[in-house]
């Protein structure tokens, strides 16, 4: 007997590690990463390697898929935003079950998903591209003030900016066309309902395959950071019952008109005091989420993709949990600098209903500034209901301090005590 058909994992910088890969994969088939040349792969190899079968990647659609042909894999995916449609490209060319390259393209840009699902009746979020800088005074027009520039691709909110106001717009323009080129969307900015102590939007979770499309959970949030920073988030969302079950219908309608067929969908939206709107689709799972499901209610997020990649029916829909169950992530500053040193995580850790707190950086690493939501740390923990989680953190969080060579200091704030009360 023949050695197993293995699941082709693209991999890069995403919402998963290559151990919760190669955890959630397990015992289903053997894992094959399949690889992009960057800087994230290059440093990760070694490990990548040691977990799976490795494919070299040349970014010739049609070489890369006779290469990963060859492997004969049973599935393939991908839990990285930049991959989305180079996979979506791959699993077409060998009659494999993922989002199809039409649907790949409308979920990897956001005026093209804005368009469908206005046209679909699904969300009319005023919406206009901008290509170039002689654009920019067009989309303004269109779109009007209040408005939010984003990428027309990309995640984290990187190079996502607010112009609230006229005074706003020349700042904003030589900040894009000056330092980070494009392409753009300008869209009205959502306005969010009074929702502290919590953030104003939650994320929905969903799985899509043979059985149709499922909700797999409504992910409550902390308050964002501005510009639109995100710091973390938690289960179950501090939302009554019917305003779940509005969210929830509004991801399915719109994954629906989005064109997806497999895969799983975190689809981000605002509660504004209209009702809710689509922030955006993406689709993979969310950062993040794999870790609070495995916690929360015991089911793992990366195998129900696995097996929906590999054409069958995904984990059974996580079960709610019976107390809340929470994420929190540091930011790191705007400016750009170096790390001298933190402190702080072993008195976090010896709070009652803290269960984990991991640093992403070292002393002696250099941060990149930015606006995006760069992750200094992750807070883990558990509470018996939201206020007590809303207690805890407020607990928690000042004691990380953060020091820099220039000799600055900074510090965790709750966003729930600075935002929400």
């Amino acid at each position: 007997m023949g050695e197993p058909a293995p699941l082709a994992v693209a991999y890069d910088v995403g919402s998963v590690s290559p151990a919760e890969i190669a955890v959630g994969v397990g015992g289903l088939a053997p894992v094959a990463f399949l690889l992009p040349d960057s800087p994230h792969v290059r440093k990760l190899r070694p490990v990548l390697s040691r977990l799976g079968r490795v494919v070299q990647l040349t970014g010739s659609p049609a070489r890369d898929a006779v290469l990963v042909r060859r492997i004969a894999p049973a599935g393939v995916l991908t839990f990285s935003e930049n991959l989305l449609r180079v996979t979506a490209g791959l699993a077409h060319a060998l009659g494999l079950p993922c989002h199809t390259p039409e649907a790949a393209e409308i979920l990897t840009d956001k005026y093209q998903q804005r368009e469908r699902l206005r046209t679909a009746g699904v969300d009319a979020v005023r919406c206009h591209p901008v290509p170039d800088a002689a654009a920019w005074e067009r989309a303004l027009e269109t779109v009007g003030l209040p408005a939010v520039v984003k990428p027309a691709r990309g995640q984290g909110s990187r190079g996502t900016f607010p112009v609230r106001d006229q005074a706003e717009t020349e700042s904003v323009r030589s900040r894009l066309f000056d330092d980070h080129g494009g392409p753009w969307v300008v869209e009205e900015l959502l306005q969010g309902r009074p929702s502290g102590p919590f953030g104003d939007y939650v994320s929905v979770e969903t799985a899509t395959g043979p059985d149709g499309t499922k909700v797999l959970a409504v992910t409550g949030k902390h308050p964002l950071t501005p510009p639109f920073r995100e710091t973390g988030q938690f289960w179950p969302a501090a939302l009554p019952h019917e305003d779940q079950a509005t969210v929830s219908d509004l991801a399915v309608r719109a994954v629906t008109a989005l064109g997806v067929t497999t895969g799983i969908c975190h689809t981000e939206v605002k509660l504004t005091p209209g009702g809710p709107r689509i922030i955006e689709v993406n689709g993979r799972l969310g950062g993040h989420l794999n870790e609070l499901s495995r916690r929360a209610c015991g089911v793992d997020l990366v195998r129900s993709a696995a097996l929906l990649a590999l054409g069958a029916l995904p984990s059974p829909v996580p079960p709610p949990p019976g107390r809340v169950y929470f994420q929190f992530n540091g930011l790191a500053p705007v400016r750009s600098g170096r790390l001298r040193a933190l402190s702080g995580g072993d008195e976090i850790r010896r709070l009652k209903g803290i269960t984990g707190y991991r640093s992403y950086f070292r002393p002696g690493d250099n941060l990149p500034g930015g606006v995006g939501s760069v992750f200094m740390d992750l807070l883990t923990g558990d509470t018996p209901d939201h206020p007590a989680m809303v207690d805890l953190l407020d607990r928690a969080l000042p004691l990380l301090r953060y020091e820099f060579t220039d000799g600055s200091t900074t510090w965790t704030e709750s966003p729930q005590r600075t935002r929400g009360r």
